[in-house]
């Protein structure tokens, strides 16, 4: 039985999520479709620009994501503290900017005159809204709707385009987000609809490598930022160069007809998170098959299912043995 969300989600343990969408009833989401010949590749992009635009709504940075032919996965961070710090009006900014509001919403933001019922009714919404633009649902509703209307639209057809719920997972430490993170953006080269990560399209790891080129990060992203210090911006550990070498490593290996090794940088940062090698290999190639669950080491496990007032720990046997040395 499906859990529901507010027992899978605990920013208290982590704000970092993988979560997954797939379609139904043997729709394509991108590529050509060998039973009937039609193309729907453009789809891919209608799904590419959903995630980032929806990224500058949300309080919730995107740290990878790939599309595929049938499904889709994106890693989130939320970032409560953001949500927390907007003012009221810059809550109901972020809220217009992706769905309608209401005509009193829209009333205070012009500092039209309101009396005392209706003030207090947009400081109701405004608290609402604030709680939906670090939800994860509502991220991936805003995401898959809009999308299933279009493709219906083009199908001719009614009914879902996507599964009932997407799925998530947590990611409770720095491992588990840099493994979900390296195993989404190979998807495309597992699947040999691309031959390396710079030609993925679609995919946070071409965006990632198209920008390191130019010596710079892509802003829709959440950034590397380097090992950990005083004053930390917010972003991922590690710098990008490492990130994007471990990930064309990975990729070279796990390519049957790709000759490869783990660069010494790449196995730095596998030293770092504790993490052997054949380890890593096991877990880009085969994480959503080896973890149903929150994904990080057992304390973290332990503390992340506590919280939620779980009995068991979900996975426990393989975060053991595939997340540490």
């Amino acid at each position: 039985m499906a859990r529901p969300r507010q027992t899978i989600v605990s920013l208290e343990d982590t704000p970092y999520y993988h979560c997954c969408s797939r379609v139904v009833r043997k729709a394509f989401l991108c590529g050509i479709d060998n039973s009937t010949g039609e193309n729907f590749e453009h789809r891919r992009e209608w799904v590419d620009s959903s995630i980032l635009e929806l990224a500058t709504i949300f309080a919730i940075d995107i740290c990878a994501y790939a599309v595929m032919s049938n499904h889709l996965h994106v890693v989130l961070k939320v970032d409560a503290e953001k949500a927390k710090q907007w003012s009221d009006k810059e809550v109901l900014i972020q809220w217009h900017k992706g769905f309608k509001g209401t005509l009193l919403t829209h009333k205070y933001l012009k500092e039209e005159d309101l009396n005392s019922f209706e003030l207090q009714t947009v400081n109701e919404c405004i608290t609402e809204y604030r709680k939906r633009l670090i939800d994860i649902s509502w991220f991936m509703r805003s995401l898959s709707e809009p999308i299933a209307r279009m493709a219906n639209k083009e199908d001719k057809c009614t009914g879902r385009f996507w599964e009932g719920r997407f799925k998530s997972q947590a990611l409770l430490d720095e491992a588990a987000v840099l493994a979900c993170m390296a195993y989404v953006d190979l998807n495309p080269v597992r699947a040999r609809m691309a031959t390396t990560p710079e030609t993925s399209d679609y995919t946070s790891i071409q965006r990632r490598i198209n920008s390191a080129m130019k010596g710079e990060q892509p802003p829709e992203l959440l950034p590397f930022v380097g090992n950990e210090r005083l004053n930390m911006p917010n972003g991922l550990m590690f710098s990008v160069k490492d990130y994007i070498v471990l990930v064309e490593d990975t990729g070279r290996i796990i390519r049957e007809d790709k000759r490869g090794a783990i660069s010494s940088s790449s196995q730095d940062i596998l030293n770092r998170l504790n993490i052997p090698a054949e380890n890593w290999l096991k877990i880009t190639t085969e994480f959503g098959a080896l973890f149903k669950g929150a994904v990080g080491a057992l304390p973290a496990l332990t503390d992340y299912c506590e919280h939620l007032e779980r009995k068991r720990r979900q996975g426990a046997a393989n975060c053991q043995r595939w997340l540490q040395a």
